[in-house]
């Protein structure tokens, strides 16, 4: 249970509608155990009579016995169906109350989960697939929900029903009451050893779920792959080798259930035969009368359920324990990448842990005043040197273009600057203030970043310019996107600007994917550009028209461009070549060629490139 401690804090948020919960399951309760003591009466009270008519004359010498049994038998079944409907009724209001907690708890729990994951940095997301992602959101929140609702209602219910049955039972005969539960103790040994095996059944069903999820959305996501590739009939094998791989973990489960609860009701089975049987001894001996007999039957069916969902219950708490602990791995996660504090990032401490849209800042900008000092990057989890001793100053207002090899550094440096990572060695410093101690959420505002890996949401080409920023009408996006040369592509699709762009914009090309998230960094209106290779999947007519939007627009702005092109279009007030994960060349472009190195060697190729166009 120690895993299952992490809900403590969402008993003590609704403890309210809980307690209301607890009360509602004991009056169910109850009334229940009430019925047999009636049904008891009943029996007694018509044994009695007869009795006694026999004794006096029989039954035909006394014309009002009928009517007499009638009305007595009438008002008992009254009260009994009275018992019933107050039991009814207190039933539903437990399930209004435990039932609808555990579904507010489930509803807190995955906003949590959620809110947990946008926290986490690259790296997390480096090491864990989205496909076991989504199944401890889903598929565990759910396992543990079950235990906040059913379990918990179901468990209460049991202790009630066990200590007012059976505190009704002892009232009436000690002896009875011990021989009827004499199986209860096989019952427990039963329970501690399916529990166990439970346990270990359910984790290792939840991690196979988990790889069966990511199957599947790893195939979803690159069926253009698959399907380019004939590799349909190899991702079904796969799908079915993961898939039978589940079916018996999940089978073994089943098999200990279906060993358990027929066990479960051969031990009910043999309280029934020995309370009949003892419960017959002892009418004779004249210790109870033959009413209790029934009562005790009634009793002991009663808690046939309850004792029968012991089983089920240990299965949910256990399958629960499995899910939540796979939730506390992720939740326990920290990332490395924190906002400073508060004093540090110039807000109040009141804004401190709340959501970023509810923080409100002074408006302010950042000048665009990039500086590294001798900085030095090596990926935390592969441990691959990205950068080694890397120092270079850009100006507010300056254009620098960082051209190099594949591999060399070039996409690391601007995961940098937005802080996807902080720098294994060195500094990196924006308007002469380590980027560390500016407010992260802030920072990354006034950054716009056009990544490599081009990447629209499931939503309106108009939602997708306007992801960045809040309020952008429609004729603003269509400015930012006649800037990003992709104003006439969107007036071609079927509903303009209200296209829906498919999962991961695939119902664009990969040239107007870039173009629009180029718009969608314009509309953010940032003060430091930072384009990585952004270029790569247009025509040179389009890239011309960006070219020239980016001299004007970014004129007062601070911009770095990362590319394997060179551009001619734009100035470049600093070039740096990289090499090795290091500086190898940098300057001018004139410089650059002057120098007669890599630079150089890149700009003869693609003049002699454009010359063969």
């Amino acid at each position: 249970m120690k895993h299952l401690a992490y809900l403590k804090k969402f008993f003590w948020i609704y403890r309210g509608r809980i307690l209301l919960g607890v009360l509602f399951v004991g009056a169910a309760n109850w009334f229940r155990v009430w019925q047999p003591q009636v049904i008891r009466q009943a029996l007694d009270t018509v044994v009695e009579r007869v009795t006694y008519y026999k004794n006096n004359g029989g039954i035909d010498a006394h014309p009002e016995a009928m009517g007499e049994l009638g009305t007595q038998i009438a008002w008992f079944g009254a009260a009994v169906i009275g018992l019933a409907l107050l039991m009814g009724i207190s039933m539903f209001f437990m399930r209004q109350t435990i039932i609808v907690v555990s579904r507010l708890i489930e509803y807190d729990m995955r906003k949590e989960i959620f809110a947990h994951y946008e926290k986490l940095d690259l790296a997390f997301y480096k090491r864990n697939s989205t496909g076991d992602m989504m199944s401890r959101i889903s598929e565990d929140v759910s396992k543990v929900r079950m235990f906040l609702g059913p379990t918990i209602l179901y468990g209460l219910d049991l202790i009630f029903l066990f200590v007012l049955a059976i505190s009704s039972m002892l009232s009436v005969s000690v002896e009875l009451t011990l021989w009827s539960l004499l199986p209860l103790p096989f019952l427990s040994i039963s329970i501690y050893w399916v529990s166990t095996l439970i346990n270990k059944r359910s984790e290792k069903i939840q991690q196979q779920l988990a790889t069966l999820t990511s199957t599947t959305q790893e195939v979803y996501s690159g069926i253009r792959v698959v399907k380019s590739y004939v590799q349909e009939w190899a991702m079904g094998r796969w799908f079915a080798a993961q898939s039978e791989e589940y079916r018996k973990k999940s089978l073994e489960l089943i098999r200990i259930d279906a060993f358990f609860f027929p066990l479960m009701s051969l031990l009910i089975g043999m309280s029934t035969i020995i309370t009949v049987y003892v419960g017959g001894l002892q009418v004779v001996a004249g210790k109870i009368t033959p009413g209790n007999i029934a009562e005790f039957v009634i009793y002991i069916n009663m808690l046939t359920w309850p004792v029968t969902a012991i089983g089920w219950i240990a299965s949910l708490t256990q399958q629960a324990a499995a899910s939540q602990k796979r939730i506390n791995e992720f939740l326990n996660t920290q990332p490395t990448i924190v906002n400073p504090s508060p004093s540090t990032a110039g807000h109040p401490p009141s804004t401190v842990g709340r959501p970023p849209s509810t923080v409100h800042r002074p408006p302010s900008t950042i000048q665009g005043h990039v500086k590294f000092e001798n900085v030095s990057f090596v990926y935390p989890d592969t441990g691959i040197k990205a950068l080694e001793n890397v120092s270079f100053e850009l100006l507010p207002g300056q254009k620098m273009a960082i051209i190099g090899r594949t591999g060399s550094g070039k996409t690391t440096i601007a995961d940098l600057l937005v802080r996807m990572y902080d720098a294994t060695e060195g500094r990196i410093l924006i308007d002469g203030k380590d980027i560390r101690e500016h407010d992260l959420h802030h920072l990354r505002q006034r950054i716009g970043y056009v990544p490599q890996d081009v990447f629209l949401f499931s939503d309106t080409v108009l939602g997708n310019i306007s992801f960045g920023k809040d309020g952008v009408s429609q004729a603003e996006a269509e400015e930012y996107a006649k800037s990003a040369a992709v104003h006439d592509d969107i007036m071609g699709l079927p509903e303009g600007y209200q296209t829906m762009v498919g999962e991961r914009g695939v119902t664009l090309s990969g040239g107007q994917k870039q173009r629009v998230s180029i718009a969608r960094a314009f509309a953010k209106q940032p003060d430091l550009v930072l384009l990585d290779d952004c270029l790569s999947a247009v025509d040179t007519n389009t890239e011309s028209r960006i070219l020239g939007y980016l001299s004007g627009a970014l004129a007062d702005k601070t911009a770095i461009i990362i590319t394997h092109r060179i551009y001619k279009m734009l100035a470049f007030d600093k070039i740096i070549v990289l090499d090795e994960h290091r500086i190898a060349e940098e300057g001018t472009h004139e410089e650059l060629i002057a120098r007669g190195g890599y630079y150089a060697e890149l700009f003869e190729r693609q003049l002699v490139g454009e010359e063969e166009e």
